[in-house]
């Protein structure tokens, strides 16, 4: 008995189930939403930050593919008042494919979300990210520190796992100590020993964290620093010869530095501590196959300040089967790396106001989210919407 419908519907379900599945991982689909209505089911696929309508198979059908999904992520079949997390891991077409699933009740029925994570993508490398070579160059010499914090922030869904894992594969594993605490594990990475937190066992970031500096590390990452205690363990093993990686939310790199004063960390330890700040956002690109020079309109240059200055064309997608009609496929990063000088140093010891952070930074010729972004769409790799949409998140 796989739900409502009896035996009789498990053969269809259950094809019903994979062919979602299937299709989209092939669409290059990072999220499915499975979402149940008075009459209907809608089956939603989110590619490249967007979502798409795919199809609406009937509501009677509902209950037997909630069981169906519950039991493939190993849930509670019987019990729909609650929400419930489970996890699946499928092959489509030989790739390893890991599913996060997440049930929500509802005034319909319970929906469904499974977040994709292709173990072959989580691993990209630093190289393919789309850090412009300037900024991977100093990136790479950041995460070459010896000892320190280094920090990758952004809103969720902005790819910092992804960056995390691309710098943890330029280590060697053979010599060093190389360990991670997450939540949840995203990608097995070879010769990195992976903890898992499990909050409900009293396992969390700080407790694994303090655990994991009795195991002699040389290099940790950390999946978030999110509270005082974690933040502080951090700093502590920051200056006591560790390398740690992490993430904090926060929208641009200078907040970094008020969001760990505001975790209780001390100015003066946030400044001998902080080796690096990227902070990022993903755009979709332009797609290849529809690909279109224009003249940009005088509001469009001017609207790009002065990288507008002289700028006679910019691409844009038509629109074709590959993308969807959209004009956009795939998606690329939008990168700033703050990496603390003198001037920045003294201000941060100071506790000077975030605007004065950011007045030095300035001075010294940061280049912000804005500065990246406008720099790709001159170069063809994405829009001035795609620009404007990420900077205002």
């Amino acid at each position: 008995m796989v739900g409502a419908g009896g035996e009789d519907d498990l053969g269809p379900v259950v094809k019903l189930v994979n062919f979602i599945i299937c299709s989209a991982v092939q669409e290059g689909a990072s999220d499915i939403h499975i979402e149940p209505d008075d009459n209907t089911i809608r089956v939603r696929f989110r590619i490249d930050g967007v979502l798409f309508h795919k199809m609406s198979p009937p509501y009677r059908m509902h209950a037997a593919i909630a069981s169906r999904i519950k039991i493939m992520a190993h849930m509670d079949i019987s019990e729909r008042r609650v929400p419930q997390d489970g996890e699946i891991s499928v092959k489509v077409n030989g790739k390893p494919i890991d599913l996060r699933v997440s049930t929500l009740p509802g005034k319909f029925g319970e929906k469904i979300v499974m977040r994709i994570v292709d173990v072959s993508t989580a691993k990209l490398g630093l190289e393919r990210l789309g850090f412009r070579p300037e900024m991977l160059e100093r990136f790479r010499r950041v995460i070459e520190e010896p000892y320190g914090i280094v920090l990758v922030t952004g809103p969720t869904g902005s790819g910092k796992s992804t960056t995390l894992y691309s710098a943890l594969g330029t280590f060697d594993t053979v010599s060093y100590n190389v360990s991670t605490v997450e939540d949840p594990v995203e990608a097995n990475l070879a010769g990195v020993h992976q903890a898992q937190v499990n909050p409900r066992a009293g396992f969390t970031f700080s407790g694994a964290l303090r655990a994991l500096l009795r195991q002699d590390p040389d290099i940790i990452m950390v999946g978030e620093i999110r509270d005082s205690e974690t933040s502080q363990i951090a700093v502590q093993a920051a200056l006591t010869g560790h390398l740690v990686l992490s993430t904090l939310h926060t929208n641009d790199a200078p907040s970094a530095i008020t969001r760990l004063q505001n975790l209780g960390t001390e100015p003066f330890l946030v400044a001998a501590s902080l080796k690096g700040v990227l902070a990022q956002r993903l755009v979709r690109r332009i797609c290849s196959q529809c690909k279109e020079e224009f003249a940009p309109d005088a509001q469009q240059a001017s609207s790009m300040g002065p990288y507008g200055e002289g700028c006679d064309r910019l691409w844009r997608g038509k629109g074709c089967r590959k993308c969807h009609d959209t004009g956009m496929s795939g998606r690329v990063g939008l990168y700033e790396l703050m990496i603390p000088d003198e001037p920045l140093v003294d201000a941060i010891c100071a506790n000077a106001e975030p605007a004065r952070i950011r007045q030095v930074l300035r001075d010294g010729g940061f280049r912000t989210l804005w500065d990246d972004g406008m720099l790709k769409v001159r170069d063809g790799l994405t829009t001035l919407e795609e620009v404007f949409g990420a900077c205002r998140r």
